[in-house]
């Protein structure tokens, strides 16, 4: 976008482009595959890091007694991560070129944190997911694409790692591209790069490797800077979830009223007519708001202040869309479910605290339908309880209408927390279904 489209400055046009310059992505794949290992490669190779947290890491690295500089230890920084040479809960690492910012959420691979790599892949642009070229793809590779795909991230990278470790095959490489192509097509992957790599020397991780002339691809970082992920957000269904009503009642404002929040879908400009729901009644919008000051336009994911023409009943949940493009307003949830609670089962009958974008409502469990077999992707229709890790499709009756967009559409009014209210434990990470 340029400043003449917005009117209001090229220092104006700067700042609605940050959130565009933001690439989150998530690591997945086997214990010993190499993810922390390769993130360490990352930020090393890319002089994202502190010499002091440099030091930090040869020390522990000596007193390992390894003889190289362990940079996994970059991002396992937990004492039980440390010594026993795995990730169990998601790390998250910050580091910026003059391309574009990143957010790293360095994942668990072991299938009992598998809670954990939800969690870090969910909010994910993009996922890496990592093969050892010695052990080609495992159960648990296969498991990783499933749940990146099952959570919607519309970009995957396959980096094939270790390849000093097969002589820098190219037929080890392509073999294994080869398999992994046609598992990714069963799940309708609709981005897909594959790259070789070895995170220990740092083989295409930031900079092209000399001992692979015969891939002619990007390095990793280049494909991380490069790929187009504004087309990824929904910019069709105006959705707005109201997050906080903002009556500040100073002298310098007396009659200000401001509805602030995260834009979850559309794109939202002063004039438009919208419709605030469950209420029905529509309005126009008569400004927008941001922290750097009013903006012509606001799409996902800003966060803004809307001012609207009208005064109207307008609380936290309500949710501000098109009169013509509305989400379903419905008590009644069909949903995939990541169950996260280790301390309680869920089962047919069971009520949670149900969290969709601003709204909080309550819920009934009416109907489990089946469990997933993460490994082989079959359907257990006689399952009758999802414990820790499981997922599974259930059917929920909600206390309030919810107002909810299939996740296949839009992952921000697609998704939801169920929450246990006598713990106050998060107990699932849910997806509706269209």
């Amino acid at each position: 976008m340029t400043a003449a489209t917005h009117g209001d400055g090229a220092g104006s046009a700067r700042r609605r482009s940050r959130p565009q310059d933001l690439l989150r992505f998530a690591t997945a794949g086997s214990v010993d595959d190499g993810k922390s290992t390769l993130i360490g490669r990352l930020l090393y190779d890319s002089k994202s890091i502190f010499e002091d947290q440099l030091d930090a890491v040869e020390r522990t690295s000596r007193e390992r007694g390894d003889d190289y500089t362990n940079l996994a230890l970059l991002t396992d920084g937990l004492r039980a991560e440390r010594e026993q040479g795995i990730t169990i809960d998601v790390a998250y690492r910050y580091f910026a070129t003059p391309r574009r910012k990143f957010i790293i959420a360095d994942t668990p691979g072991h299938p009992q944190y598998t809670r954990n790599m939800v969690t870090g892949a969910s909010t994910a642009d993009l996922a890496v997911i990592l093969v050892d070229a010695r052990q080609g793809l495992v159960e648990q590779s296969r498991r990783h694409t499933f749940l990146v795909s099952l959570l919607r991230v519309p970009h995957i990278v396959l980096c094939v790692n270790k390849m000093d470790l097969v002589d820098w095959s190219q037929d080890v490489f392509e073999e294994i591209s080869f398999e992994f192509e046609g598992f990714a097509a069963r799940l309708a992957v609709p981005d897909l790069a594959v790259i070789p790599v070895s995170a220990l020397h740092g083989d295409n991780v930031v900079d092209q490797s000399a001992n692979m002339p015969w891939y002619e691809g990007p390095s990793l970082l280049s494909h991380l800077e490069q790929v187009h992920i504004t087309s990824d957000r929904n910019l069709v269904d105006v959705r707005f979830p109201v997050q906080y009503v903002i009556r500040p009642q100073s002298a310098a404002c007396p009659d200000y009223r401001g509805y602030a929040g995260k834009v979850a879908g559309g794109v939202l400009k002063a004039g438009d007519e919208v419709m605030v729901l469950p209420s029905g009644y529509t309005t126009r919008i008569a400004g927008i708001d941001t922290a750097d000051g009013p903006v012509a336009e606001a799409y996902p994911p800003m966060s803004v202040t809307l001012r609207l023409e009208d005064d109207l009943d307008i609380s936290r949940g309500d949710m501000i869309c098109r009169p013509a493009n509305q989400p379903t307003v419905t008590q009644d949830l069909e949903a995939i479910v990541c169950w996260m609670d280790g301390q309680r089962r869920l089962s047919a009958g069971a009520k949670y605290a149900l969290k969709h974008t601003t709204r909080s409502v309550r819920a009934l469990v009416k109907q489990l339908h089946y469990r997933i077999d993460i490994n082989t992707l079959h359907r257990e229709e006689n399952a009758d309880h999802l414990g820790l890790n499981d997922i599974g499709r259930i059917q929920l009756r909600t206390t309030q209408p919810v107002l909810a967009d299939p996740y296949s559409r839009n992952r921000q009014t697609g998704g939801f927390i169920l929450i246990d209210e006598t713990t106050n434990r998060t107990a699932a990470a849910g997806m509706i279904i269209g």
